[in-house]
C-alpha cells in the first residue's frame, strides 16, 4: 500500500554561472561563490521544512546538471523547485529542460526583500549587484520554458516566504500524482447499473490519473466475511458499542453481522493490498450472498483502505485526492435538497463512511432504508455519523468527456442533530455564494451527484494536481 505519511520529495536545482564565481574575491562579503554558496545552505535547510531535499550542490555547469538529474531520478523526486541565482549562461538550464524526465516543475524568481547597493565601482557592492540579479536570469530562462513547453511546469516570482508557501503547495500536489500512480484501486463487484453518469473509462484511470484497479467479486468477499471468527467480531462489536450510543431499533444478531461484513471487506482489501475500495453496496448481488451492506467501516485505527459506496470510480479518486493532500478525515455526501429559509443545503450519504473523527456525533442505528427488504439482515446497523462542523472543502470527480474533471467548492458544515436516517449528513452553507448559484454553476458544468469533504481549503493544491494530472479544472 501507498505510504500515506511520507513526506514531499523535492529535487532543488540552483543555477549560477562559472564566470562570475570568482569576482568579489578577498571583499568584506567575499566572492560571488562564497555569496551564492552561502545562500545555498539556508536554502536547503528552509526547504528541508517543506520537503525530502535532494540537492548536489549549485549547477555551474553542464556536469553538475546531469549530475542534478542523476540524483533526483535515483531519489524519484515528486518535483524538482528551480531558481536562477542570478544571471547564468542557459546552456546549463535548456540541458535540464531537455534532459530530464517528466516531472512536476516550479520554476520561481525570488525577490529579495530588500536591495541596498550603493556605488558598484566598488568591488564588493559590484559583486553583490551581480548577486541580485536573478529577475534577469529568470527572464532569459522564460524564453526555454516556452520553447521546450514542457508539461507540469508552472512559474512563480515572490519573495522567499511566499516561495516556500507555493512550494509547500505545489509539493503536496506533487507527492499525491506520485502517490495515485503507485496506487492500487478495488471495484467490488461492478459499477451502478442505476448511475450511468458515474460510469469512467478504467483504462483511462490508470492513465491519467495512476491506479492500477483490481476486480473483485461478491463469493470471494462471502468467503472472507464467513472466515472472520465470531470471536473476533463479538470483540470488535462490544468496542463500537462502547464507544457510541446504541439506539433501541438496534437488533444485536444484526449488529454482529455488520460487523462481521465489515471485518471481511477490509481483510479482503489487505488481501489485494488496495489503497482503496469502490464498493457497489446497492448492488443485489451483496444482499443475496452477504445479506446487507457492511455498517462499520473502518471498524480499527490500523484500517488503511478507503472505501467509497455506489460503484462509483471518480468519487473514489475525489476521496483519495482529498485524503492525500490533506491527510484528515474525508467523508462522502450527495446534497439533498435546499433549505431556501436558511440558506443551506442538506447533504450525506448511506453506505459507508468514515464515523472515528471524534469531532462528529456518531450513534448505531438500523438502517431502515433497507428494514422492510427480504434480505437476511434487513436493516442491519451501520455506523450514523453527523458530520464535524467548520469549512470543509468539497470535491467532486467524474469522467463527463475524454478527460477526467476535478470541481471543488468551499462549504461550511453547521450545527446539526442527527434527524435523516440511514444517511450521514450535516447541513451545509456554501462560502461566497447562495445555493441556487454554487448549484446552477454544477448544473451547468455537468457532473453527477457524488462529492467528497474534508476540513480546511486545498483549491490551490486541487488546481495544481488537475494540471499535474491533465485533468478538467474547476472553482465553482
Amino acid at each position: 500500500m501507498i505510504d500515506l505519511n511520507r513526506r514531499p520529495r523535492m529535487g532543488l536545482l540552483l543555477i549560477s554561472p562559472e564566470r562570475f564565481a570568482v569576482i568579489g574575491e578577498g571583499t568584506a562579503r567575499g566572492s560571488y561563490k562564497e555569496r551564492k554558496e552561502s545562500e545555498a545552505i539556508w536554502m536547503v535547510k528552509e526547504t528541508s521544512s517543506i520537503a525530502d531535499v535532494t540537492f548536489t550542490g549549485i549547477t555551474w555547469n553542464r556536469e553538475d546538471v546531469q549530475r542534478s538529474i542523476d540524483a533526483f531520478i535515483a531519489a524519484k523526486v515528486d518535483y524538482v523547485l528551480a531558481i536562477y541565482l542570478s544571471w547564468a549562461e542557459d546552456f546549463a538550464w535548456i540541458r535540464f529542460l531537455r534532459d530530464m524526465p517528466e516531472c512536476p516543475i516550479l520554476f520561481c524568481h525570488r525577490m529579495r526583500e530588500r536591495i541596498e547597493l550603493k556605488d558598484t565601482h566598488d568591488d564588493d557592492e559590484f559583486a553583490e549587484y551581480l548577486c541580485c540579479g536573478g529577475l534577469v536570469g529568470s527572464l532569459e530562462a522564460s524564453g526555454s520554458i516556452k520553447r521546450f513547453n514542457r508539461k507540469m511546469m508552472v512559474t512563480f516570482m515572490g519573495t522567499w516566504t511566499q516561495v516556500l508557501e507555493r512550494a509547500k503547495r505545489f509539493g503536496t500536489a506533487a507527492r499525491t500524482r506520485a502517490l495515485l500512480r503507485q496506487s492500487t484501486f478495488g471495484l467490488l463487484a461492478c459499477m451502478n447499473e442505476v448511475m450511468w453518469s458515474t460510469y469512467v473509462d478504467i483504462y483511462a484511470l490508470f492513465r491519467d490519473i495512476g491506479p492500477e484497479m483490481r476486480f473483485l467479486s461478491v463469493a470471494e468477499l462471502e468467503n472472507m466475511v464467513d472466515a472472520v471468527s465470531r470471536e473476533d467480531a463479538i470483540a470488535t462489536m462490544k468496542r463500537i458499542a462502547s464507544k457510541y450510543e446504541v439506539l433501541p431499533n438496534v437488533d444485536e444478531d444484526k449488529f454482529l453481522a455488520s460487523v462481521r461484513a465489515s471485518i471481511g471487506m477490509e481483510h479482503m482489501a489487505e488481501k489485494y493490498d488496495l489503497d482503496l475500495l469502490v464498493l457497489n453496496d446497492i448492488d443485489p448481488v451483496l444482499f443475496q450472498h452477504i445479506g446487507l451492506r457492511p455498517g462499520f467501516w473502518p471498524t480499527h485505527p490500523d484500517v488503511k483502505t478507503m472505501v467509497v459506496p455506489e460503484g462509483d470510480i471518480g468519487s473514489g479518486v475525489a476521496f483519495a485526492v482529498l485524503k492525500l493532500l490533506g491527510g484528515g478525515h474525508v467523508n462522502y455526501i450527495e446534497p439533498f435538497h435546499v433549505d431556501l429559509s436558511s440558506g443551506s443545503f442538506d447533504a450525506g450519504h448511506a453506505g459507508p463512511n468514515d464515523y472515528t473523527d471524534p469531532r462528529g456525533k456518531c450513534k448505531i442505528s438500523s438502517d431502515v432504508r433497507f428494514a422492510k427488504t427480504k434480505w437476511k439482515y434487513a436493516g442491519a446497523p451501520f455506523a450514523w455519523y453527523v458530520f464535524p462542523e467548520g469549512r470543509k472543502t468539497m470535491l467532486h470527480c467524474s469522467q463527463q468527456t475524454d478527460k477526467f474533471q476535478l470541481v471543488v467548492t468551499q462549504v461550511d458544515a453547521t450545527p446539526t442533530e442527527h434527524f435523516l436516517a440511514t444517511y450521514s449528513h450535516s447541513h451545509f452553507k456554501p462560502v461566497g455564494k447562495d445555493c441556487t448559484a454554487l448549484f446552477s454553476k454544477l448544473l451547468e458544468r455537468g457532473v453527477t451527484q457524488h462529492y467528497c469533504i474534508t476540513d480546511g481549503d486545498l483549491t490551490g493544491e486541487i488546481e495544481d494536481l488537475a494540471m499535474m494530472l491533465g485533468c478538467e479544472f474547476e472553482e465553482v
